[in-house]
């Protein structure tokens, strides 16, 4: 039985280009961050404006958490049907005498 695992790869690519995509898009929002307390009433647009991007870095952490053991996950099952299919053709090669 031999399958293309030729798409498989493609897709764990694809996959592991969004995950270094999401790290650089959480980067760029990273480097707008004002790390400074806000406290004072006079400056709720700059509170309200650090919790805007607090969340969003939340969200993005949270989606780049799920997709790198995703692709980590995927990428294991790859490798050992790669494994596999090696192991299985080499068994066949043996037996044939």
């Amino acid at each position: 039985m031999n399958i293309a695992l030729t798409p498989f790869l493609a897709g764990w690519i694809v996959l592991a280009f969004v995950v270094a995509g999401l790290a650089i898009y959480r980067k760029t929002i990273s480097s707008h961050e004002d790390d400074v307390l806000h406290v004072s009433a006079g400056e709720s647009a700059v509170i309200s404006k650090q919790a805007d991007v607090a969340h969003r870095l939340d969200s993005i952490d949270r989606w780049g958490k799920l997709l790198t053991v995703v692709l980590v996950v995927y990428g294991v099952l790859l490798a050992l049907a790669y494994g596999y299919q090696i192991w299985t053709e080499g068994s066949q090669e043996v037996w044939k005498g």
